[in-house]
């Protein structure tokens, strides 16, 4: 199947040119039924001889080319419309009737330049399929988000996400305006299914199941979270499929190279380190402990709180006690058979590092943050 695509150097273009990519190359397994032959891609360089031998080649054409941001007003209609009828009209000149795929707006619904020529493409798409028998597709797109999206030019979220990754001001003047919201990854799955036939439909319109709602104010307030994770360590609630989940891969996109590491605060003695790597605000921390030949760590217990130690190198005892009784359980571990051990709540507990020339390193896991006015740790030797 050969794939036709307008405006594959854009924000949505060379997402899906990646997507197609992958699956051609047999990197992405996950629809088998797509065999993927030419992607021909279509950009602002493409000659006239260029385009007619896509159409003639087509197989299904994703129509993504558009303008957003014109110098003047009148560009809308030539970016918008005359470009789709040129398509169309290539398209109807080589006798080629696959499927067409038209990327719209929600915008289309205003009565303004930019909607106007939305709505005239869109008339074009069915005048087509109607005159030709061709299937089409129009998306009316909320505004997309997204890795690789150009930033101060239409999408709030990726100026947004760019100027705080970059410590540039941004400008909120309602906080409580909401967007309707889709991303990019969704809105590529959506037209995979497409070419497989499967698109989601309703009436005129085809759209991308996968949306969501946020305020200004909302999507500010998460990016500020983000922005500070390195210095707090904590990272915030981002379930799988969470609008969150997907605005902070989005924002670590635009992060410049020297943001892309930060250190992290060592807490050295005679025995060795103590590290805290990341926070979470409901499933506890994770630390790294370093010990020094020789050295036993730890040596107190717990009421409520409790730890997995996973020994990742070197070698190693931890033992744990019951309080009030004499009774010692011992595990043996080393980075040689990773395995996880539970510090048990009112047990005290140690680890000693069985080498005498190696350091051992042991990532650990609490069930909650520390907190200082309420540490629930107590000192008592195993």
């Amino acid at each position: 199947m050969n794939i036709l695509i307008t405006g594959a150097g854009g924000f949505v273009g060379k997402n899906l040119v990646c997507a197609l990519e992958n699956i051609r190359d047999g990197k992405d397994r996950t629809r088998p039924g797509l065999q993927i032959g030419h992607i021909l891609r279509c950009t602002r360089q493409t000659t006239e001889a260029e385009l007619k031998e896509y159409c003639a080649e087509a197989d299904f054409v994703f129509h993504l080319a558009g303008v957003n941001r014109p110098k003047n007003p009148e560009e809308f209609m030539e970016g918008n419309r005359d470009f789709t009828e040129t398509l169309l009209g290539v398209l109807e000149l080589t006798g080629n009737r696959c499927p067409v795929m038209l990327s719209s707006s929600i915008q289309a619904e205003r009565d303004n330049p930019y909607g106007e020529s939305k709505r005239a493409g869109e008339a074009l798409m069915r005048e087509y399929g109607a005159r030709t028998g061709a299937k089409t597709l129009i998306y009316r797109f909320p505004n997309v988000f997204g890795k690789w999206c150009r930033p101060n030019y239409n999408s709030a979220v990726a100026t947004f996400c760019h100027n705080r990754a970059n410590d540039l001001p941004i400008q909120v003047n309602d906080r409580s305006t909401r967007l309707t919201l889709v991303y990019i990854d969704d809105v590529v799955q959506e037209l995979l299914d497409a070419l497989e036939g499967k698109e989601h439909r309703d009436g005129d319109f085809c759209f991308v199941p996968t949306t969501h709602s946020a305020t200004l104010g909302e999507i500010v307030d998460l990016i500020e979270s983000f922005r500070a994770q390195p210095e707090t360590l904590l990272l915030p609630e981002i379930p799988n499929g969470s609008f969150a989940k997907k605005l902070y891969s989005t924002y670590l996109s635009y992060l410049p190279k020297e943001k892309v590491a930060f250190p992290l605060k060592m807490n050295c003695d005679a025995r060795g380190s103590f590290t805290e790597l990341l926070k979470t605000a409901n499933c506890g921390q994770f630390s790294v402990n370093i010990s020094k030949p020789g050295i036993t760590k730890g040596q107190h217990w717990h009421h409520t709180k409790w730890e997995f130690f996973i020994v990742v190198s070197g070698h190693a005892l931890i033992q744990e006690r019951k309080i009030g009784t004499d009774e010692v359980i011992e595990f043996e571990v080393s980075g040689e058979c990773i395995q996880a051990v539970h510090m048990l709540p009112g047990y005290t507990h140690n680890i000693i590092n069985l080498s005498e020339t190696e350091n051992l390193v042991t990532l650990m896991w609490a069930n909650e943050l520390f907190d200082p006015n309420h540490p629930d740790t107590f000192y008592q030797e195993v």
